[in-house]
């Protein structure tokens, strides 16, 4: 269902830093390929200036690629861009700020996609069911809180029932409870629709419980496509910590009974790696007991996905500040400070 081959963004501008910008050129996105089956639920995500936007926004047909090619539903982002539109549903980053009542947001919604007053007077109210939006479907979308326009956007990216649905960070600025129903309703497009979805998130927790399988991109470029548990396998399994006064003794054992481990030591104990570690605990327990080693304390600490970011990009995705990288798009440029290399800019 979307399928990328060296997907590439590159502007011209006189800003950045020189790490960033070499003869001016930045390079957003460089060579991305990607491939998305259908009814499959993807989580595509990075660290902030990864790249991750700009991709989506050329999925999408919102930016145009400066280099490789990509295809959605099996049309071409470039030459068959109204074909790719009428495919997929899109909810971006920003919420909007209509003056309209949020029902006559969605029906409209819904005749611009060729139904009849009545289907989109019926699948308005579905959808004002399912998001919990009866409360203020009355109200301006622009009087409303940023959580409940969040709720309206992808109740707009749903009105169609679109075959490929695009999330850029959906969830940004949602209660619990919305996030839960927000998670319930994908569940359902995919289990009952057959859904392809496609979602940028920076909760770890959203990707991990949600999807088939997560792509990493940093500097650009896909570091990672696996599925969560085979990715924090890649780290060395859980990570076991025993606290005791005995450190080289506890070291001998741990080096005995767990073969090859990545075993450190600590001011207070020792650390180690290893796959699966509530199976092993037992005879290592025993085996150190029978070695008279006295144990303060035993910590098994499971992978999460934000220590396969640490492990991947050498930093979390939880991060604050990371300088971003994010490419301009093709209808707020400014001709004078950025310019995409292939592009050829008027006034």
């Amino acid at each position: 269902m979307i399928s990328a081959q060296g997907l590439s963004y590159s502007y011209r501008t006189r800003f950045g830093t020189v790490e960033a910008v070499r003869n001016g050129t930045v390079d957003a996105v460089q060579g991305v390929d990607l491939e998305v089956a259908a009814g499959e639920m993807v989580a595509f995500l990075g660290p902030n200036g990864a790249g991750k936007t700009t991709t989506v926004r050329m999925l999408t047909t919102l930016q145009t690629p400066t280099g490789g090619t990509a295809s959605v539903a099996g049309h071409d982002v470039v030459r068959e861009r109204a074909a790719v539109r009428r495919t997929i549903g899109y909810v971006g980053q920003s919420s909007g700020g209509s003056e309209h009542r949020v029902a006559d947001e969605l029906h409209t919604q819904g005749r611009l996609q060729g139904m009849t007053a009545a289907q989109a007077a019926a699948r308005t109210a579905e959808l004002v069911e399912q998001f919990e939006l009866g409360g203020f479907s009355g109200r301006p979308v622009a009087k409303l809180s940023g959580g409940q326009r969040r709720r309206v956007d992808v109740a707009l990216g749903l009105v169609h029932r679109p075959a490929v649905l695009f999330l850029d960070e959906p969830s940004t600025g949602l209660d619990p409870q919305s996030r839960a129903n927000l998670w319930d309703h994908l569940r359902r497009l995919r289990t009952e629709h057959g859904t392809t979805v496609f979602l940028t998130t920076h909760y770890l927790d959203e990707a991990d419980l949600l999807c088939d399988r997560i792509i990493v991109i940093d500097g650009g470029r896909v570091i990672a496509s696996d599925t969560a548990e085979a990715l924090k396998g890649r780290i060395g399994g859980d990570v076991v910590t025993l606290e005791t006064s005995r450190i080289s003794d506890a070291a001998t054992v741990v080096a005995r009974v767990v073969p090859g481990c990545d075993l450190d030591t600590t001011p207070d104990g020792v650390q180690f790696h290893v796959a699966h570690a509530q199976r092993l605990l037992p005879e290592l327990l025993r085996a150190l007991d029978h070695a008279g080693v006295a144990l303060e304390s035993v910590s098994v600490k499971r992978p999460t996905l934000d220590d396969v970011f640490l492990r991947l990009t050498g930093r979390s995705l939880r991060e604050e500040g990371l300088p971003a990288r994010t490419a301009p798009s093709d209808g707020d440029r400014t001709p004078s400070a950025t310019e995409p290399l292939n592009t050829e800019v008027t006034t």
